[in-house]
């Protein structure tokens, strides 16, 4: 990664794998059984298949780039990294991404706009320290 130790970007980390495949049985897993859906991220901002508009708006305004990455792809970026997922964080340069919002602060029940004041909040007091 080369990014200079100013560059900041966010992290939404999916708790799903990345691929056609586990993209149509997570589809499939929202639909039958949203409650035991294990990605409380994907079922708060997608609906069957795509990006719910609020969520898209929101990641449009927020003051840090944002990446997307499914656990597969975050796990072998970040090979060390031990967090539960799915997890958002925000990464500085080439340190380690800091945790902003753990997987015990989603549920699958939330709505796209508590979702939001979350990230909103975590992002206010990490930035305000910085």
């Amino acid at each position: 990664m080369d990014q200079s130790p100013a560059k900041r970007r966010l992290l939404f980390v999916y708790n799903a794998d990345g691929g056609m495949l586990s993209a149509l049985i997570d589809a499939a897993h929202k639909l039958v059984s949203p409650a035991t859906y294990p990605c409380a991220l994907c079922a708060i901002t997608y609906g069957a298949v795509a990006m719910r508009p609020e969520w898209r708006e929101a990641v449009l305004r927020l003051p840090v780039p944002a990446q997307f990455l499914h656990r597969d792809e975050y796990r072998k970026e970040f090979p060390a990294s031990t967090e539960t997922l799915p997890a958002i964080f925000l990464q500085e340069g080439d340190a380690p991404p800091a945790l902003l919002v753990a997987a015990a602060q989603m549920s699958n029940d939330q709505s796209v706009a508590q979702l939001i004041a979350l990230l909103d909040g975590a992002l206010n007091r990490t930035l305000d320290r910085s």
